[in-house]
């Protein structure tokens, strides 16, 4: 594109360097704020539409949709991998581990999409939807709210090589984790907020309640093995946070430093090791917190975009076009 450019018998040195600012801008299509202005004036409140409703009929789906955000992000970049179904040339992520029987909110997202495509078809990526799903999920249970960048484009593949963060991680492999991805200490620490919402399954903390540790509170696990048997019940569900678990708010932090973190992953945050102080922090400072989430959040969506001529726009979330 470039050499046709410079062949090109430009007469003003200037309009030169704008025809070439502006197929180079083209070429290498940013994320902004702004845009489906043009293209789809309605879209963000569409969305929000659409994750208010869900939200209203199950609280529980917040949690839902933010985690679901963080799972495509996590595997080949914010692209809607996640929500691709099974056919003879996708390998779904919703197959994988970490996903199977446990990702939710794929019909929230399809939900919105099916306006999209009334309001104005062919036009708003799954991606985004997905982007701003997760950040009006977190608003609409107390949550910050942040600006999205938009522009995100889908891919036409998966991966079923899910290399997500353990629920059984220790503090270092949590750290290296997240910074393979760009984040950084804070960002993980504040990400792991999340867990102010949601719930987890049985067999993701059995070892923890009943292995006799020192990082957790008696009375905690024993409340805990009630619903979570020895040998039973591995996809009985209990709350992340004990306290508000629908709501969003800091007592997630709170929780850890009375060794009430439920998943190992959430204690390892508060326990002698290098992020205490930003455990601390976040529990006696809510704001801190929640502007902390947001800067964090804002980041983790732009793990390797789609833009420009890369991927399509879905016209389903589920399938190829």
């Amino acid at each position: 594109m470039a050499s046709h450019i410079y062949t090109m018998p430009c007469i003003a040195t200037l309009s030169c360097l704008l025809l070439l600012l502006s197929s180079f801008s083209q070429c290498q299509a940013q994320l902004s704020p702004t845009f489906y202005d043009k293209t789809c004036p309605n879209a963000l409140n569409i969305i929000r539409t659409a994750v208010r409703q869900a939200i209203s009929r199950e609280r529980r789906m917040a949690a839902s949709l933010v985690r679901l955000h963080f799972h495509d992000c996590f595997v080949q970049g914010c692209d809607a991998s996640i929500l691709l179904d099974e056919s003879p040339t996708i390998e779904s992520e919703k197959m994988a581990l970490p996903n199977l029987a446990s990702a939710r909110g794929f019909d929230v997202i399809e939900s919105a999409k099916l306006e999209l495509e009334k309001a104005c078809p062919g036009i708003v990526s799954c991606a985004d939807v997905l982007t701003v799903a997760a950040r009006d999920a977190t608003a609409a249970v107390g949550g910050p709210s942040w600006t999205v960048k938009l522009g995100r484009r889908d891919s036409t593949t998966a991966s079923r090589i899910i290399d997500l963060p353990s629920p059984f991680a220790n503090l270092d492999t949590l750290i290296s984790s997240f910074a393979s991805k760009g984040l950084n200490t804070r960002d993980m620490v504040a990400l792991s907020g999340a867990h102010t919402l949601g719930q987890a399954q049985c067999f993701l903390f059995r070892n923890r309640i009943y292995g006799n540790r020192t990082d957790i509170d008696a009375g905690f696990a024993n409340t805990r093995r009630r619903r979570c048997p020895k040998d039973t019940g591995n996809g009985n569900l209990a709350p992340l946070d004990l306290v508000t678990p629908n709501s969003f708010d800091n007592n997630y932090y709170k929780n850890l430093l009375q060794k009430k973190g439920l998943l190992q992953s959430d204690q390892v945050l508060f326990n002698g090791g290098a992020t205490d102080n930003l455990v601390l922090e976040y529990a006696r400072s809510p704001h801190a917190f929640q502007a902390d989430f947001a800067l964090a959040m804002i980041k983790m969506s732009e793990i390797q975009p789609l833009t420009g001529q890369n991927g399509i726009i879905r016209k389903l979330c589920s399938a190829l076009n």
